[in-house]
């Protein structure tokens, strides 16, 4: 799979500030206006509903 990320750059979770590099498998990515946005593991979990029906970040 190719990741259009500078490959420097750790990857921040959106919701809680964690950060990681390399981006683990058992987080998810997000497009809301146009930009990725990244989850991880625990807040994805977390807000499983919210983005399964697809509502942007800001509502959850």
């Amino acid at each position: 799979m190719n990741d259009p990320r500078p490959t420097e750059e750790p990857v921040a979770c959106a919701r809680c500030g964690r950060t990681a590099d390399p981006l683990p498998l058992t987080w998810t990515c997000s497009v809301e206006d146009g930009r990725r946005r990244y989850f991880c593991d625990e807040c994805a979990r977390t807000h499983l509903r919210a983005i399964e029906g697809r509502l942007d970040s800001s509502w959850w």
